[in-house]
């Protein structure tokens, strides 16, 4: 499966507030996302002859990267009751 291959959620057309509050969201789910991947050991290096200390800090811009995409595609659903939740406390 390649990244072309993932199709992007649609979301419905939202006006200007609730569209940063829908992108905010998604930069949220996409921070968890990554500390998930980091967790799960994604981009690790893979033992005595890794990259050095280089390679942990580039691993964690592919983490970030793979986590962006995952949460544009969809995530886990968290950005959507995130999304649900701000905009509640934004009507109060």
């Amino acid at each position: 499966m390649t990244i072309d291959s993932i199709t992007t959620v649609a979301s419905p057309v939202l006006d200007g507030r609730d569209a940063k509050l829908r992108q905010a969201a998604r930069d949220l789910e996409a921070s968890f996302l990554a500390e998930m991947l980091k967790s799960a050991g994604v981009g690790a290096a893979p033992g005595d002859f890794g990259g050095g200390a280089g390679e942990e800090h580039f691993s964690s811009f592919l983490r970030e990267a793979q986590a962006r995409e995952m949460a544009q595609a969809g995530g886990v659903g968290l950005a959507e009751s995130l999304f649900e939740a701000l905009k509640a406390r934004a009507n109060d």
